[in-house]
């Protein structure tokens, strides 16, 4: 179940009037509008807000014609500059924010959620600039990268960045019903149209204004923000419970992938040539390591180094000068542990001990350890990544799983803080337990299809 979906059909019911039935004894949004265009000339006669500019399409009496979707009768179509105070905030100076006061960042918002991460005061963070003052209930929108959907109401008074706009409406206009409007499929769809900017899209103020609003009586707002409630608590359990199983999907795909490296997955067959004997026919010079440590090995096992299974080839260091636009992609450890990374390239050739090819097996050994099969096409190697090319005696598949499983030993024996790393030569030193070549390929077998169907079971939730 697509839980984020669910989410914004629900918003798209409750926008268009089909989430909870009308009233036909509630007051008409058309009189609430009228309020609140009475109330707005009241304060700046009284000199409390400026008089807003009028756009082309701005008339005393409001009424659209190119509507983007029909509402109930009762209901109507307004903008979100009419109905609220967007855009008239003061600017305040950092000196004017106490050290106890709540300052808000965009990174103190969760993507898609808006839950609040974290709750910094001035004395926690460095602060330079202006701010905007918010009160508790009014709603903060952000400006930035609208597609984040980074919108809520205040559970307080604080100050934020000035790329989070806080405004409130009037006429008690159910903030927590706007809240919901701009969280909509349908306004992240308008943002998207007139924002501007490549890489940090924005909403200006006045695009911001000119949003469109469909506007219920005031009584059904309050309905569909109980209704709303309703549900999004409901899928909050569902999500809950989504998470929960995929927590012990992980767990139970990391224990089946420790019981495989330990011979405890499949059963062993007396008619397989041992590791032993298949690295003495390999190599009559091979000298086993000490099993000392490991008294219960599975028959047909034994222990090998890290260094012993394969060749270790470190990637080049490109530098920035050999970056270029065109050309074959060059792989770094973003590119590995993020699919949406960019790729720098080039048009030069180099050794080919560097080239990569589809199936080629990575080992990142610095900033973040882990382990690979490369399918990304022909590209090159970054440095901080060993090529991994194992030996005949050792399916390469079978050492993915088991690198895989060993990560964090790994860890334990890497260097550094700000970049962790793990030198070849503790890399290599390492010791892993190796079982005979037939029993490796029924372990890939086995390991295989029951990932193949956790992970069935994960992309149903």
């Amino acid at each position: 179940m697509d839980t984020k979906k669910l989410r914004q059909k629900i918003l798209d019911l409750a926008i268009r009037g089909k989430l909870v039935p009308q009233d036909p004894n509630d007051e008409p949004a058309s009189v609430l509008l009228e309020r609140i265009k009475a109330e707005k000339e009241r304060l700046v006669k009284d000199g409390k807000i400026k008089k807003s500019k009028k756009s082309a399409k701005s008339s005393d009496t409001p009424h659209y014609e190119n509507v983007p979707f029909e509402v109930p009768s009762s209901w109507v179509w307004t903008t979100l500059g009419e109905i609220s105070n967007y855009g008239e905030c003061n600017n305040v100076s950092v000196d004017s924010i106490t050290d106890d006061d709540w300052v808000l960042e965009l990174e103190d918002l969760e993507k898609d959620t808006a839950k609040i991460i974290q709750t910094l005061s001035k004395t926690e963070r460095s602060i330079k600039g202006v701010r905007h003052r918010f009160n508790k209930g009014d709603i903060l929108y952000s400006k930035l990268r609208t597609y984040l959907n980074k919108v809520l109401v205040a559970p307080q008074s604080g100050y934020c960045t000035t790329e989070i706009m806080p405004f409130n409406s009037y006429c008690n206009v159910s903030s927590c019903y706007l809240n919901h409007v701009l969280r909509s499929a349908y306004f992240l769809d308008y943002t998207q149209q007139c924002g501007y900017g490549v890489k940090m899209p924005r909403l200006s103020t006045t695009d911001a204004c000119n949003g469109m609003i469909p506007l219920p009586p005031l009584a059904e707002q309050k309905r569909i923000v109980s209704e709303i409630e309703r549900w999004f608590s409901l899928i909050d359990v569902i999500e809950s419970g989504k998470n929960d199983l995929r927590d012990t999907i992980k767990q139970a795909k990391s224990k089946i992938l420790d019981l495989a490296i330990h011979g405890k997955l499949v059963p062993q067959d007396p008619n397989d040539e041992s590791a032993i004997e298949l690295l003495k026919r390999i190599n009559p010079d091979f000298t086993p390591c000490d099993n000392g440590h490991y008294a219960q090995l599975p028959n047909g096992w034994t222990t090998i180094k890290v260094g012993d299974v394969a060749i270790y080839t470190n990637g080049r260091a490109f530098k920035p000068e050999d970056w270029m636009r065109q050309g074959l992609p060059i792989i770094r450890i973003q590119n590995l542990n993020d699919k949406s990374a960019s790729y720098n390239r080039t048009s030069q050739t180099y050794e080919s001990r560097y080239l990569i090819h589809n199936g080629d097996l990575l080992f990142a050994w610095a900033a973040s350890l882990g382990t690979y099969v490369w399918n990304g096409g022909k590209a090159w190697l970054n440095q901080h990544i060993f090529k991994v090319e194992p030996y005949p005696f050792i399916e390469k598949q079978y050492l993915y799983h088991v690198f895989k499983a060993m990560i964090t030993e790994f860890y334990t024996q890497s260097h550094g803080s700000g970049m962790v790393h793990i030198t070849k030569k503790q890399f290599e030193n390492i010791k892993l337990l190796l079982p005979p070549l037939e029993e490796q390929k029924r372990i890939v077998q086995t390991l295989e299809q029951i990932s193949t169907k956790l992970d069935e079971i994960m992309e149903s939730l």
